[in-house]
Protein backbone atom coordinates (compact mmCIF):
# COMPACT_ATOMS: atom_id res chain seq x y z
CA UNK A 1 0.00 0.00 0.00
CA UNK A 2 1.65 3.36 -1.32
CA UNK A 3 1.01 6.51 0.45
CA UNK A 4 1.34 9.85 0.39
CA UNK A 5 1.67 12.86 2.83
CA UNK A 6 1.61 16.38 1.65
CA UNK A 7 2.32 18.44 4.35
CA UNK A 8 4.98 21.54 4.37
CA UNK A 9 5.82 20.90 7.98
CA UNK A 10 9.27 18.68 8.21
CA UNK A 11 8.27 17.57 11.69
CA UNK A 12 4.56 17.06 11.31
CA UNK A 13 5.44 14.65 7.82
CA UNK A 14 8.15 12.88 9.92
CA UNK A 15 5.71 11.73 13.44
CA UNK A 16 3.25 10.93 10.59
CA UNK A 17 5.38 8.88 8.58
CA UNK A 18 6.78 7.29 11.73
CA UNK A 19 3.10 6.21 13.16
CA UNK A 20 2.36 4.80 9.71
CA UNK A 21 5.37 2.50 9.16
CA UNK A 22 4.57 0.50 12.59
CA UNK A 23 1.26 -0.67 10.12
CA UNK A 24 3.20 -4.05 8.31
CA UNK A 25 0.50 -2.91 5.03
CA UNK A 26 2.23 0.19 4.22
CA UNK A 27 4.56 -0.75 2.00
CA UNK A 28 5.89 3.00 0.75
CA UNK A 29 5.57 6.37 2.15
CA UNK A 30 6.05 9.23 -0.26
CA UNK A 31 6.09 13.06 0.51
CA UNK A 32 5.24 16.28 -0.56
CA UNK A 33 5.42 19.94 0.99
CA UNK A 34 3.35 21.72 -2.06
CA UNK A 35 0.40 20.86 -4.29
CA UNK A 36 2.88 20.88 -7.36
CA UNK A 37 5.34 18.02 -5.93
CA UNK A 38 1.82 16.30 -4.95
CA UNK A 39 0.85 16.41 -8.41
CA UNK A 40 4.31 15.39 -9.81
CA UNK A 41 4.08 12.22 -7.16
CA UNK A 42 0.98 11.43 -8.32
CA UNK A 43 1.79 11.31 -12.42
CA UNK A 44 4.64 9.28 -11.65
CA UNK A 45 3.47 6.59 -9.20
CA UNK A 46 0.60 4.64 -7.58
CA UNK A 47 -0.97 6.47 -4.91
CA UNK A 48 -3.45 4.43 -2.87
CA UNK A 49 -3.51 7.00 0.17
CA UNK A 50 -2.71 10.43 0.82
CA UNK A 51 -2.91 12.27 4.00
CA UNK A 52 -3.64 16.06 3.30
CA UNK A 53 -2.73 19.05 5.15
CA UNK A 54 -5.24 21.82 4.72
CA UNK A 55 -3.00 24.51 5.58
CA UNK A 56 0.25 25.04 2.89
CA UNK A 57 3.11 27.43 2.47
CA UNK A 58 0.36 29.97 0.31
CA UNK A 59 -1.81 26.96 -0.55
CA UNK A 60 -4.97 24.63 0.48
CA UNK A 61 -5.41 21.01 0.58
CA UNK A 62 -8.64 21.48 -0.37
CA UNK A 63 -7.61 22.55 -4.01
CA UNK A 64 -5.55 19.56 -3.71
CA UNK A 65 -8.59 17.40 -2.85
CA UNK A 66 -10.28 18.87 -5.58
CA UNK A 67 -7.88 18.13 -8.20
CA UNK A 68 -7.33 14.52 -7.15
CA UNK A 69 -11.49 14.16 -8.08
CA UNK A 70 -10.38 14.15 -12.10
CA UNK A 71 -7.58 11.84 -11.47
CA UNK A 72 -8.21 8.17 -12.97
CA UNK A 73 -8.20 5.87 -10.15
CA UNK A 74 -7.69 8.81 -7.48
CA UNK A 75 -6.38 7.93 -3.53
CA UNK A 76 -8.60 7.68 -0.78
CA UNK A 77 -8.23 11.12 0.98
CA UNK A 78 -7.47 11.80 4.53
CA UNK A 79 -6.93 15.38 5.81
CA UNK A 80 -4.22 15.83 8.65
CA UNK A 81 -4.33 19.14 10.20
CA UNK A 82 -4.27 21.38 12.79
CA UNK A 83 -7.54 23.02 12.73
CA UNK A 84 -11.05 21.28 13.31
CA UNK A 85 -12.78 23.68 11.83
CA UNK A 86 -12.45 22.46 8.71
CA UNK A 87 -14.04 18.72 9.52
CA UNK A 88 -17.71 19.71 7.38
CA UNK A 89 -16.09 20.92 4.05
CA UNK A 90 -13.50 18.20 4.55
CA UNK A 91 -16.10 15.22 4.17
CA UNK A 92 -17.49 17.38 1.55
CA UNK A 93 -14.61 17.18 -0.55
CA UNK A 94 -14.92 12.86 -0.29
CA UNK A 95 -12.48 12.83 2.74
CA UNK A 96 -12.76 9.39 3.88
CA UNK A 97 -11.26 10.64 7.50
CA UNK A 98 -9.93 13.51 9.42
CA UNK A 99 -7.28 13.58 12.04
CA UNK A 100 -6.10 16.59 14.29
CA UNK A 101 -2.26 17.66 15.29
CA UNK A 102 -0.59 16.24 17.47
CA UNK A 103 -1.00 13.13 15.73
CA UNK A 104 -2.01 10.10 17.98
CA UNK A 105 -1.09 6.67 17.10
CA UNK A 106 -4.62 5.35 17.48
CA UNK A 107 -6.49 7.81 15.64
CA UNK A 108 -4.15 7.66 12.73
CA UNK A 109 -4.74 3.43 12.68
CA UNK A 110 -8.50 4.01 13.52
CA UNK A 111 -8.00 6.60 10.03
CA UNK A 112 -5.78 3.95 8.12
CA UNK A 113 -8.27 1.54 8.66
CA UNK A 114 -10.89 3.21 7.20
CA UNK A 115 -9.06 3.87 4.32
CA UNK A 116 -8.49 0.80 3.49
CA UNK A 117 -11.69 -0.93 3.60
CA UNK A 118 -12.46 1.80 1.20
CA UNK A 119 -9.71 0.77 -0.90
CA UNK A 120 -11.22 -3.06 -0.44
CA UNK A 121 -14.12 -2.49 -1.19
CA UNK A 122 -13.58 -0.07 -4.27
CA UNK A 123 -11.55 -3.41 -5.22
CA UNK A 124 -14.42 -5.88 -4.89
CA UNK A 125 -16.52 -3.94 -7.13
CA UNK A 126 -14.29 -3.77 -9.55
CA UNK A 127 -13.94 -7.26 -9.44
CA UNK A 128 -17.74 -7.49 -9.41
CA UNK A 129 -17.81 -5.89 -12.44
CA UNK A 130 -15.63 -7.38 -14.37
CA UNK A 131 -17.56 -10.58 -13.56
CA UNK A 132 -20.03 -9.49 -15.50
CA UNK A 133 -18.71 -8.91 -18.58
CA UNK A 134 -19.48 -11.91 -19.59
CA UNK A 135 -21.97 -14.32 -18.97
CA UNK A 136 -22.21 -18.19 -18.51
CA UNK A 137 -25.02 -19.28 -21.30
CA UNK A 138 -26.20 -22.75 -20.62
CA UNK A 139 -27.79 -24.63 -23.48
CA UNK A 140 -28.73 -28.27 -23.77
CA UNK A 141 -25.69 -30.03 -23.75
CA UNK A 142 -23.05 -27.28 -23.33
CA UNK A 143 -21.98 -24.10 -21.49
CA UNK A 144 -20.70 -21.05 -23.43
CA UNK A 145 -18.74 -17.81 -22.23
CA UNK A 146 -20.02 -15.21 -24.32
CA UNK A 147 -19.14 -11.59 -23.82
CA UNK A 148 -22.41 -9.41 -23.00
CA UNK A 149 -21.55 -6.44 -25.73
CA UNK A 150 -21.86 -9.32 -27.99
CA UNK A 151 -25.57 -10.39 -27.50
CA UNK A 152 -28.24 -8.40 -29.80
CA UNK A 153 -31.03 -9.69 -28.54
CA UNK A 154 -33.21 -12.32 -26.59
CA UNK A 155 -36.61 -14.05 -27.84
CA UNK A 156 -39.16 -16.04 -25.76
CA UNK A 157 -40.24 -18.54 -27.88
CA UNK A 158 -42.17 -21.81 -27.95
CA UNK A 159 -40.90 -22.17 -24.40
CA UNK A 160 -37.45 -21.55 -24.27
CA UNK A 161 -35.40 -18.82 -25.17
CA UNK A 162 -32.93 -17.46 -27.85
CA UNK A 163 -30.21 -15.61 -27.18
CA UNK A 164 -28.75 -13.89 -30.83
CA UNK A 165 -24.84 -12.53 -30.64
CA UNK A 166 -23.19 -11.29 -33.90
CA UNK A 167 -22.27 -14.80 -35.20
CA UNK A 168 -24.53 -17.45 -32.96
CA UNK A 169 -27.27 -18.27 -31.55
CA UNK A 170 -28.60 -20.12 -28.47
CA UNK A 171 -30.93 -21.61 -27.21
CA UNK A 172 -31.85 -21.81 -23.24
CA UNK A 173 -33.59 -22.59 -20.75
CA UNK A 174 -33.79 -19.38 -18.63
CA UNK A 175 -36.78 -17.25 -18.71
CA UNK A 176 -36.85 -13.97 -20.40
CA UNK A 177 -36.84 -12.30 -17.00
CA UNK A 178 -33.78 -14.09 -15.78
CA UNK A 179 -31.75 -12.62 -18.69
CA UNK A 180 -33.64 -8.87 -18.35
CA UNK A 181 -32.09 -8.91 -15.04
CA UNK A 182 -29.01 -9.91 -16.41
CA UNK A 183 -28.76 -7.73 -18.86
CA UNK A 184 -29.57 -4.88 -16.01
CA UNK A 185 -26.84 -2.64 -15.82
CA UNK A 186 -26.58 -2.76 -19.06
CA UNK A 187 -27.89 -1.02 -22.05
CA UNK A 188 -30.52 -3.46 -22.95
CA UNK A 189 -34.70 -3.06 -23.20
CA UNK A 190 -38.25 -5.09 -23.16
CA UNK A 191 -39.33 -3.76 -25.97
CA UNK A 192 -42.18 -6.93 -26.43
CA UNK A 193 -43.33 -9.37 -24.12
CA UNK A 194 -41.24 -11.58 -26.23
CA UNK A 195 -38.24 -9.38 -26.79
CA UNK A 196 -34.89 -8.03 -25.23
CA UNK A 197 -32.56 -5.81 -27.33
CA UNK A 198 -29.25 -4.43 -26.65
CA UNK A 199 -30.24 -0.86 -27.47
CA UNK A 200 -26.30 -0.18 -28.96
CA UNK A 201 -27.11 -2.66 -31.76
CA UNK A 202 -29.60 -0.76 -33.01
CA UNK A 203 -29.00 -0.10 -36.83
CA UNK A 204 -32.52 1.00 -38.13
CA UNK A 205 -35.75 2.03 -36.91
CA UNK A 206 -39.05 2.26 -38.83
CA UNK A 207 -42.43 3.37 -38.11
CA UNK A 208 -44.64 -0.06 -37.83
CA UNK A 209 -48.52 -1.12 -37.66
CA UNK A 210 -50.73 0.90 -35.11
CA UNK A 211 -48.00 3.53 -34.06
CA UNK A 212 -45.37 0.97 -33.31
CA UNK A 213 -41.95 -0.09 -34.71
CA UNK A 214 -39.91 -2.31 -36.13
CA UNK A 215 -36.08 -2.10 -35.46
CA UNK A 216 -33.60 -3.39 -37.46
CA UNK A 217 -30.25 -4.66 -35.30
CA UNK A 218 -26.71 -5.26 -36.69
CA UNK A 219 -27.41 -8.23 -37.26
CA UNK A 220 -30.31 -8.01 -39.70
CA UNK A 221 -32.78 -9.46 -36.79
CA UNK A 222 -35.89 -7.93 -36.91
CA UNK A 223 -37.75 -6.88 -33.65
CA UNK A 224 -41.00 -5.48 -33.08
CA UNK A 225 -41.46 -3.03 -30.40
CA UNK A 226 -44.93 -3.13 -28.76
CA UNK A 227 -47.47 -0.17 -27.64
CA UNK A 228 -47.33 -0.72 -24.43
CA UNK A 229 -43.42 -0.06 -24.46
CA UNK A 230 -43.37 2.40 -27.02
CA UNK A 231 -42.92 5.56 -24.08
CA UNK A 232 -39.78 4.19 -22.61
CA UNK A 233 -38.54 3.00 -25.72
CA UNK A 234 -38.60 6.56 -27.12
CA UNK A 235 -37.37 7.90 -23.73
CA UNK A 236 -34.34 5.48 -23.82
CA UNK A 237 -33.41 6.04 -28.02
CA UNK A 238 -34.56 10.02 -28.12
CA UNK A 239 -37.23 10.05 -30.76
Amino acid sequence: MNILLVEDEYLARAELSHLLKKDDRVTSIMEADSIQGALKVLLSQTVDIAFLDIHLTDESGMDLADMLKDIPNPPVVIFATAYDQYALEAFEKNARDYILKPFEEKRVMVALNKAVSQLESTSEKENEEDSLETIAVHTEDRIYIVKITAVAAVEATQGKTVLYTESEQYETRETLQHWEQKFIRYPFMRVHRSFIINLDKISEIEPWFNQTYQVTLQTDLKVPVSRSYIKAFREKVNL
